[in-house]
C-alpha cells in the first residue's frame, strides 16, 4: 500500500495555474507533475473559488470566536486530563513507572 502524498499550497498553486493557462491537457499536467488528473481538476476548482478573496478589502478576516465552544473545549479538556491522571496512576502497578 503506497503512502499519500502531501504537497504544499504552492506545488497545489503552480500545478492549477497550469491548468487555467490551458497550453497542455490535463492529463499532460498529470503525467508532467506526478499527480492524478483528479487532483489538478480539484485544485483549479479550488482556486477559481478562492481566487476572489485575494481582492477583497480589509485583508484577511480575524476568525470569529465562538466563547460557548470555547468554554466546552476547555472543559473537556478538564476531564480528559483527571482521566488521563486516575489512569496513569492505576495503571502504574503494571507498567513499572
Amino acid at each position: 500500500m503506497s503512502k499519500r502524498k502531501n504537497h504544499s499550497p504552492e506545488f497545489k498553486a503552480k500545478v492549477a495555474l497550469e491548468a487555467l493557462k490551458g497550453e497542455q491537457t490535463v492529463a499532460e499536467l498529470a503525467s508532467q507533475f506526478g499527480v492524478h488528473p483528479t487532483m489538478i481538476h480539484s485544485w483549479k476548482r479550488a482556486l477559481l473559488e478562492g481566487a476572489s478573496g485575494v481582492f477583497e478589502r480589509g485583508g484577511k478576516k480575524a476568525p470569529e470566536i465562538d466563547e460557548e465552544q470555547v468554554k466546552d473545549l476547555h472543559a473537556k479538556i478538564g476531564e480528559l486530563a483527571v482521566a488521563n491522571d486516575f489512569l496513569s496512576r492505576k495503571l502504574k502497578p503494571w507498567i513499572g513507572k
